[in-house]
């Protein structure tokens, strides 16, 4: 008898989970709970979700191959998705707060480190957002299109940066998130070795790297 597919839950309550985050900035803006600063609860909220859906992401794959549920990469572009949609929120509200001033807003670009970093961290999504869909992946063929999304590392090493030099409160969340990256970036090095010497005819198969 054929196991039923869960899927068809798993993939909407993965949807709301992610989309929670944005409902309860929504909730917090319409009962005046944002506070005396509102733009910068937003910019820290946004950024926090930014990088927990980033890294969540990042470790799709590493949980994947520890549990043998492929399947989890049904809801890895979903979540990826949201962490750039919670980075645009970031930066828009960075730019109200700003009011637009361009001149400022440059000078923080260029001259502030921890701007940079963030810049960069979303520069690197845009691609991967960009070229996120089924008809992307054939355009670009799979192995191209698995090297580009290796972008995502990248970004969030940025992020983690970003947020590093930004945090001034939670000290301790900035070593948690740092200590994080550093696993999923471990488990990807020690997978890629491990599949090296599979092909170079040790002992260890060969296995794809995403």
């Amino acid at each position: 008898m054929p196991k039923p597919n869960r899927w068809w839950i798993v993939k909407p309550a993965v949807f709301l989970a992610c989309l929670g985050p944005t409902l309860w900035l929504v909730y917090l803006t319409l009962t005046d709970g944002l506070g005396a600063n509102p733009f910068e609860k937003i910019i820290k909220f946004t950024g926090d979700w930014t990088l927990r859906l980033l890294l969540i992401t990042l470790a799709i794959t590493p949980v994947r191959r520890i549990t043998g549920i492929t399947s989890l990469t049904r809801v890895r572009r979903m979540i990826g998705l949201f962490a750039f949609f919670q980075a645009l929120s970031h930066v828009s509200a960075y730019l109200a707060d700003k009011e637009f001033f361009w001149d400022e807003i440059l000078k923080d670009v260029t001259q502030r480190l921890f701007i940079i970093s963030g810049m960069i961290a979303l520069l690197l999504m845009l691609p991967l957002a960009a070229t996120s869909t089924k008809r992307w992946i054939v355009r670009l063929g799979g192995s191209r299109w698995q090297a580009l999304h290796r972008l995502i590392y990248l970004s969030g090493i940025a992020g983690v940066i970003h947020y590093y030099l930004n945090e001034k409160s939670d000290i301790l969340d900035r070593y948690v998130y740092i200590a994080i990256l550093v696993v999923l970036l471990g488990v990807r090095v020690w997978h890629a070795w491990r599949g090296k010497r599979g092909r170079g005819g040790g002992p260890l198969d060969a296995a794809p790297l995403s």
